[in-house]
């Protein structure tokens, strides 16, 4: 059986790593349009940025690991189309059959229109390589930057800047930054470790354009304040890459819709990572398909593919964790809290925990520099057991909640 994976990421590289683990001994083709090969994305907004980490440390595996597994990588090779009646990947190079196919395509990073001075020189995204090389030499101390966009590509691009000496201000159009994905007690520690550091957070604040004729001079807000700036980041989002799939006419629902093992709507492809959604009827109460942007997800998710494309039949259990650096301070997260409707705050010096709990349940934990909750909180959701919140907030030693 020949398997090609489409897309050459994170998750790309867990399920080619899984299907020779599982024994497969067919041809796997790993077809990608970055020219590198498949490399970790966390780090990028990180310890890449910052310079504390090479690319060396970056790639996932060594160059001979993929020879050794006779794995084949086309890199820098763009897919054109899927023709499902031929099973066959078209690219800018070529045609590749398949017997199976594996979309792992990942995400693409939201830009503003270029109405809006999005396309301007000096206006960055960060998701690739090749975007942390058009931002490195901008990031000089003294310099000006202003990020637009208060979720976590935002808030950890703007603490490296800091500490490489820029004056940086990050705006945020929702009431307050990390509005989607976090409790406003969590926001809070974030905003605190931010403004500490000398970020100056603006809440509530939407833009009217970048401003700029040649380059990004500055960006304008909505209440008509002009924010001078020598280069700016978007950090507002990412897309799931939906569009070879729906060409292809596959099903698509919040990304590339699967079944509960990764199947498309074609049992000749499945898919896995950012780009999929899968059912999950005990995370999402009210139904509907869920997506996690996240490298836990990315590994989990691909690796359950491959044994499901070698005739496990198994369905993907998410254990989503987390986490994000910032200055001196790691935030972890284990669980999802959609739908939460009370939480917990614990204070352990030096950290903080905030739990998450729905209808009684504890769902998700963040925990800011408490490796103890962060660890305790994960064994206790996928165990599938709930301390009362009660019990959370009174409790002396958390190891106690696990008795």
């Amino acid at each position: 059986m020949n398997i090609v994976i489409l897309g050459a990421g994170q998750a790309a590289a867990s399920l080619a790593a899984k299907l020779r683990a599982l024994g497969h001994q067919g041809g796997i083709a790993i077809i990608g349009d970055e020219p590198a090969p498949p490399y970790q994305r966390p780090p990028l907004s990180k310890a890449y940025l910052l310079g504390d980490m090479g690319l060396d440390r970056l790639t996932l595996r060594a160059p001979e690991w993929w020879e050794e597994q006779r794995i084949t990588l086309h890199l820098g090779e763009k897919a054109l189309r899927i023709d499902r009646d031929r099973r066959v990947v078209v690219t800018d190079r070529g045609e590749h059959p398949y017997d199976q196919l594996a979309l792992t395509l990942g995400a693409t990073p939201r830009r503003l229109p270029e109405a809006m001075g999005g396309a301007l020189p000096g206006v960055h995204v960060v998701r690739s390589l090749a975007d942390i090389a058009g931002l490195k030499p901008g990031l000089v101390a003294g310099r000006r930057l202003v990020v637009i966009g208060g979720g976590y590509i935002g808030l950890e691009a703007a603490a490296v800047a800091r500490k490489l000496g820029l004056e940086v201000t990050l705006v945020e159009a929702a009431p307050r930054i990390l509005g989607r994905v976090a409790a406003p007690e969590t926001a809070a520690m974030i905003r605190d470790l931010h403004t500490a550091h000398g970020v100056q957070v603006l809440e509530g604040t939407g833009i009217t354009r970048i401003t700029g004729q040649t380059a990004a001079d500055g960006v304008e807000l909505a209440d008509g304040r002009h924010l001078p700036a020598d280069l700016v980041i978007c950090g507002i989002g990412i897309w799931p890459e939906t569009a070879l799939a729906g060409a292809a006419g596959l099903t698509l629902n919040n990304g590339i819709a699967t079944d509960g093992q990764g199947r498309t709507s074609d049992p000749a492809i499945w898919a896995a990572g950012d780009c999929a959604s899968f059912p999950a009827p005990d995370t999402c109460p009210g139904g509907g398909q869920l997506r996690l942007e996240s490298v836990g997800n990315a590994i989990d998710m691909a690796e359950a593919v491959a044994a499901n494309m070698l005739g496990a039949g198994a369905d993907y259990v998410p254990k989503p964790w987390f986490w994000s650096d910032q200055f001196d301070a790691k935030l972890q997260i284990a669980g999802l809290n959609l739908g939460y409707d009370r939480v917990v705050t614990r204070t352990a010096e030096p950290g903080s925990s905030v739990w998450y709990f729905r209808d009684g349940r504890l769902i998700a934990v963040d925990a800011l520099n408490d490796a103890r909750a962060y660890m305790i909180g994960k064994r206790l959701i996928e165990a599938g057991r709930s301390p009362t919140p009660e019990a959370v907030a009174e409790a002396g030693d958390l190891k106690a909640l696990m008795a």
